[in-house]
């Protein structure tokens, strides 16, 4: 008889950018609750256009009345939150357009949202958009990207090792 070696193999979450623009460290993020990390970990873009696309295969666990955010859980359940813009809540949805449901599967690159960018620079204090782990409980170590740029379904802003 011969014996089977098993190892326990690491799981990793890679996303990808959900948006073209710059890239920003969250601390950098001008509104306490994502620079502090309340929300959770990640890093943030400032969009140079008005189209956000899912980072990863997932499933839309949470679409806002007000379409400024939303969250996807992967099938490891690592949550994210993308938070397009500051304080956007109080806009109620004018300026989005949400291109999923609740419920729905997506497929890394899936549309999810489109916003009239201009419209939220004029309207919003920040389009900074925030992208966190919001159940950091499971996260074994988060590896952020040394890119200052992020091209769509292209650039990996983020690594995601579970415990």
């Amino acid at each position: 008889m011969f014996k089977k070696l098993f190892s326990k193999k690491e799981s990793v979450e890679q996303l990808l950018a959900p948006i073209n623009g710059q890239v920003i460290k969250i601390e950098e993020v001008p509104d306490p609750v994502f620079s502090g990390k309340m929300m959770g970990d990640g890093i943030a873009i400032l969009p140079e256009e008005g189209l956000v696309v899912s980072p990863i295969d997932a499933e839309v666990i949470q679409v806002f009345h007000t379409k400024h955010a939303l969250g996807l859980r992967t099938k490891n359940g690592i949550e994210l939150l993308i938070h397009i813009g500051l304080e956007t809540v109080n806009l109620k949805g004018e300026g989005f357009e949400v291109h999923v449901a609740e419920g729905q599967r997506v497929k890394a690159g899936d549309k999810l949202v489109t916003f009239d960018i201009d419209f939220l620079k004029s309207n919003a204090p920040s389009i900074v958009t925030p992208i966190v782990v919001t159940n950091g409980e499971l996260v074994e170590k988060l590896e952020k990207t040394n890119n200052t740029q992020a091209t769509i379904n292209d650039t990996e802003i983020m690594s995601v090792y579970l415990k």
